[in-house]
Formats: structure tokens, sequence, C-alpha cells
């Protein structure tokens, strides 16, 4: 019971922090569609095993896209899901292209259950680039984050073959997609 406490305060918290937040798709999907589909696939994939990476899943976005702070989310849930968060969160004050570098060299130093939470970020994020593509997002654009995300996700490779697979999925679909075949 206590994990089913914890995942939906979990949701109900990310729901409330990004409130008003849309997905970039041209169909503006609530942000939370987002987070709900990262905790999933993390549940799949730990087959539920693991309440706080779940949890994650739902919160990952939080540091870097509201106000919330790493003692926020200690408290309110707990300092191992406060690390997990944090270490998938971008410095936001650095520029965009030095963060997107960035997330590719810390990739392969990331902990195991991190590397698992950014695999299952840059999987719904592929998803979302065919699914409803970023408006105002440019042919190119769209294809070299794709390319971006691959280049993410070498170094998250040998945590999970699941994911792994999902994520390779997602690629494949966006190149598909992109190439207008789909």
């Amino acid at each position: 019971m206590h994990d089913i406490l914890l995942l939906t305060r979990a949701f109900a918290f990310a729901a409330d922090k990004h409130t008003g937040q849309r997905r970039k798709g041209e169909n503006a999907e609530p942000y939370v569609n987002h987070l709900a589909e990262v905790a999933h696939l993390l549940s799949q994939a730990v087959t539920g095993g693991d309440a706080n990476l779940i949890a994650a899943g739902l919160l990952h976005d939080t540091l870097e896209d509201t106000e919330t702070t790493w003692d926020e989310l200690a408290r309110v849930f707990n300092e191992d899901i406060a690390a997990l968060v944090h270490e998938v969160t971008d410095d936001k004050t650095l520029p965009k292209l030095e963060r997107k570098r960035l997330q590719i060299v810390h990739a392969p130093h990331k902990t195991p259950r991190a590397k698992m939470l950014k695999l299952a970020d840059k999987t719904s994020n592929l998803r979302g680039i065919v699914a409803s593509p970023p408006a105002g997002w440019p042919l190119q654009r769209r294809l070299e984050y794709v390319a971006w995300g691959r280049d993410v996700a070498a170094g998250l490779r040998g945590v999970h073959a699941w994911l792994e697979a999902q994520f390779d999925e997602a690629a494949e679909a966006a190149d598909r997609a992109l190439a207008g075949r789909d």
C-alpha cells in the first residue's frame, strides 16, 4: 500500500507543479501526459519493483521546469527520489547547446537507475516527435533531435535491454516518419 500512496502522491505533485504546461507538439498535450508515459515505461521495466524510480519518472522535470527545489522533493518524498531527479536535471543556467552536449558527455557516468530514467524520457520524447511533431520545428531540427537522442542513448546502453529496445523502436519510428515513409 505504501508504494501506491507514494506513486499517487508523486502523480498529484507533478500534475500540480506542471499545471498549465503543455508539450511542444502540434497537439499541445498536457505536459503530465509525458510524465505518465515515462513512469509507465519505468514501471514496465522494473515490473513495479522500484516505486522510488517510478515516482522519479513522474517528477523528473520538476527541478528543471518548475519552482520545485531538491529540499522540497526530499522532504515531500525522500532523498533517493530527490537524488534521482537531480541526477537527470539539466543546469538551466547554461546555454541550450551546452546542456545538450553535457547530456551526451554525462550519460555514461550516470547511476544505473538514472540511466533507466533518461532512456524512458528520451523514448517518450521520440514517440512525441512521431505522434505530435513540435509546432514550428522544421524537418532538419526534428532530424537533429533524433540524432542527438541517439547520441545520449549511446551512453546509457547496457543498463536495461527492454528499455533500450523501446528507445530503438521509437528512434526507428521517428526515422520512418521523418523520411515520409509512415
